[in-house]
């Protein structure tokens, strides 16, 4: 049952501090009380053997503070036991500085307090070895701070590595008074940065709390100071405000036959900061700073607890939220509703059960208890069940907030990062690079000039292979010469990301530009006198001009460079210039020659050299004529043509079912002609052909990325994309333009297109 006025409980939400000063023996029985509180189990001979070897390890070591250093450890396996956690992340914790400090080696730790224990020390001596955080542009900072929260979790296989990792930290900053005032506000910003937020995404508002409340302290001591002093002059005022409403409530859920327990909550320094300043207010305008907190048995109760307090006070709108039916992405559940008090004053009630308020306090640690059992052995039993217990929780964690960063990366096995490998500079930086990667990767991320002058690298401060992989928290220093002849087309197989690749690439380009368009320009001669087309009476400025036009180059060397080294094919750039010449050669030939030529009856069907090798168009009884593709229905070998003569263009080939030709008007009817394709087209694989689709699907997500992975897949090259939706939005039509071989190509792409899931129709364009 809640609480009468005299005897209000307030909650601050923050692990117990202990008296300083105290003896290691005395800190030690205090360990094991807390320990057999919630581990009703005799044997903590594991944890007595641990404190033993601790204590002879660092026997000889003492503290800033002048305490002998097994304080430290004590403290923190403390911390780790309000937390509830298990026996081995207790003797973890209370070994986590052995083989940073001292003689022991990671098999002894195997050998003493077997495989786990050891993963444990050794996954915190790998983060200690961290370098330390450095200010600096406001923009970096923030992306250091989160490619270092990045780091632990990646480095952390087990994620009781983090949380004695942050009881750590926070027994550190209890502490910090003993360090120099210019490492204190170091510490500070650090923790603010990094722990703080990491304590947050973990849920764990028990540690999260304490450690903002401290570096708030010494990153803005007076801030700190003047919030504390205004608290605490009008603390009795707002105590017997709180110890009144925590009566009438716990009496009216006593009425309901609710039973509940009613506490006062203390809202911590930090959060009171954040909120004056994102509010733009002063400390009397915050009216939360103490609420009220019910906490009763089951989910049913919590909503009846609202009914009971919605009809017992005015809940103000719009204020009103349920992390219930809708949980906080670091597991967060409760009702929290902002009401008027009958003096006028808001004020907040939370309404959680006694599963939901551990969660909010112990976070993801809450899951690492003991279960109450005759042999009090550990809950955690299986690490699987633990990992499945996560996944289980972030299945319906769809927020697009921070958190759901973190919580999304928790799902392989805790393999948080994985495709992802983070490294520093000498001096400190972050660099994030794929999952392995090289020394060469790491050199053009920091430079291209550093990765074009790489002769070697040292990891941790030992030369390696130009392929080392590197591992999460090495510090890599490039070591680069100027008389370095450049990177070698080696590197492209070593080398992870496509950064490297693509500035590895653009220096072979630049560094061999005159060797290029050498060889591009014997390929374009050795092209056109395979297909029987003759280079020097198309290599004309005003041709060239064509080309370079259309493939968006100022140069006519530039080009050439492109087609050495394979960025373009020479058929392109040679079927364009052939088509500005054909359509120079067009515009001599009038009507009144082609309709002559059309009904002489004497006419033979011949088809040009170089009209068959351009085209592959047989057009009957015409000589030495241009013949172009209609844009309207865009025909391709193996479908029925007819050929249709311009006005001054020549003959335009059309498919015979396109709606143009089908709806020619009579007196147009006999300007068509017979055409038909040459033999054997379908076997030149040079020849391409322009096409068009219609893809008539359900809208969705995704449809788009997947209707143009078919034709990556079958490396067809895209030339445009439109894509509409109809009023309702429930319909799309995607038009793509692209280049074909034929019309057996055609059919495979549409058949492939067909099993895109919400594709309804496919058509070809027909004018």
């Amino acid at each position: 049952m809640g609480s009468v006025s005299n005897t209000t409980i307030f909650d601050d939400g923050r692990i117990e501090r202990l008296k300083e000063f105290l003896t290691p023996d005395e800190l030690y029985r205090d360990l094991i009380e807390r320990v057999l509180k919630y581990h009703p189990s005799d044997d903590i001979s594991l944890i007595e053997n641990a404190y033993r070897i601790a204590f002879e390890a660092h026997k000889t070591q003492v503290r800033k503070s002048g305490e002998p250093y097994i304080i430290h450890p004590l403290y923190v396996a403390i911390i780790l036991a309000d937390l509830e956690l298990d026996k081995e992340t207790i003797v973890a914790g209370l070994l986590h500085d052995v083989v940073e400090d001292t003689v022991m080696s990671y098999d002894d730790l195997v050998n003493e307090f077997g495989q786990d224990v050891a993963n444990l020390v050794d996954g915190v001596t790998k983060l200690e070895k961290l370098p330390q955080f450095h200010d600096g542009d406001n923009i970096r900072l923030e992306m250091q701070a989160e490619n270092l929260r990045k780091m632990f979790l990646a480095m952390a296989k087990d994620i009781r590595v983090i949380l004695i990792k942050l009881a750590d930290r926070l027994h550190n900053m209890r502490t910090l008074q003993f360090m120099r005032p210019e490492k204190q506000v170091e510490k500070a910003k650090e923790t603010l940065d990094i722990y703080a937020p990491l304590a947050q995404r973990l849920g764990i508002s028990k540690l999260k709390t304490e450690l903002d409340d401290l570096a708030l302290k010494y990153t803005k001591p007076e801030v700190f100071d003047d919030l504390v002093n205004q608290i605490n002059a009008r603390a009795t005022e707002r105590e017997l405000f709180v110890a009144q409403i925590v009566e009438e409530v716990s009496k009216h859920m006593e009425d309901a036959h609710i039973k509940a327990e009613v506490k006062g909550r203390v809202k911590h320094f930090f959060s009171i900061y954040k909120k004056m300043v994102k509010q733009n207010k002063t400390l009397d305008q915050i009216y939360d700073i103490f609420a009220v907190r019910i906490i009763v048995d089951s989910v049913k109760d919590c909503y009846a607890a609202l009914g009971v307090i919605h009809e017992m006070y005015t809940p103000i709108p719009g204020r009103f939220k349920d992390y219930i039916a809708m949980p906080k992405p670091n597991m967060y559940q409760s009702l929290h509703t902002t009401l008027i008090g009958k003096n006028g004053q808001p004020f907040e009630i939370q309404i959680r059960t006694y599963e939901m308020h551990r969660t909010a306090e112990f976070g993801i640690a809450a899951h690492w208890k003991y279960k109450e059992s005759g042999s009090g052995e550990a809950a955690a039993s299986a690490e699987a069940k633990k990992l499945s217990w996560l996944r289980e929780i972030l299945e319906w964690q769809q927020d697009n907030s921070d958190n759901k960063e973190f919580m999304g990366m928790v799902k392989n096995d805790l393999d948080m990062f994985g495709d992802s490998v983070y490294c520093f500079t000498p001096s400190g930086d972050v660099k994030a690079l794929p999952s392995g990667s090289s020394t060469i990767d790491f050199a053009y991320a920091i430079h291209s000039a550093v990765g074009n002058k790489m002769v070697g690298a040292r990891v941790n401060g030992k030369l390696v292979n130009i392929d080392y992989v590197l591992q999460n928290g090495d510090r890599v220093e490039i070591m680069t010469s100027q008389n370095s002849k450049g990177p070698s087309r080696d590197w492209l197989k070593i080398v992870k990301s496509s950064q490297a690749k693509n500035k590895i690439n653009a220096w072979f380009k630049q560094e061999f530009k005159a060797d290029n368009i050498q060889r591009g320009k014997e390929m374009l001669e050795r092209y056109c006198k395979a297909k029987g087309i003759d280079f020097t009476a198309i290599n004309k400025p005003e041709y060239v001009e064509k080309a370079l036009k259309r493939f968006a180059y100022l140069e006519w060397d530039a080009l050439l460079a492109s087609v050495g080294h394979g960025a373009i094919k020479e058929g392109q750039i040679i079927n364009k210039m052939v088509d500005a010449y054909e359509k120079k050669m067009q515009r001599e030939m009038t009507d009144t020659t082609l309709l002559e030529t059309l009904n002489d009856p004497n006419r033979v069907t011949v088809a040009p050299a170089h009209a068959k090798s351009q085209s592959g168009i047989v057009v009957k009884g015409i000589h030495d004529l241009a013949v172009r593709f209609s844009r309207c229905c865009s025909p391709v070998p193996g479908d029925e043509i007819v050929g249709y003569v311009t006005r001054g263009r020549g003959i335009t080939i059309h498919r015979t079912d396109c709606v143009n030709v089908m709806n020619l008007p009579e007196i147009e009817r006999s300007r068509l002609i017979d055409a038909e394709w040459q033999e054997n087209i379908a076997d030149q694989k040079d020849a391409i052909y322009s096409a068009e689709l219609s893809i008539f699907a359900n809208n969705r997500t995704g449809i788009l990325m997947e209707v143009t992975r078919v034709f990556t897949e079958r490396q067809i090259d895209i030339k445009g994309v439109n894509a509409r939706i109809n009023k309702q939005g429930d319909r799309t039509t995607i038009v793509v333009s692209f280049d074909t071989h034929g019309v057996d190509e055609l059919n495979y792409l549409m058949a492939k297109l067909r099993q895109v899931e919400g594709v309804l129709s496919i058509e070809r364009t027909t004018g």
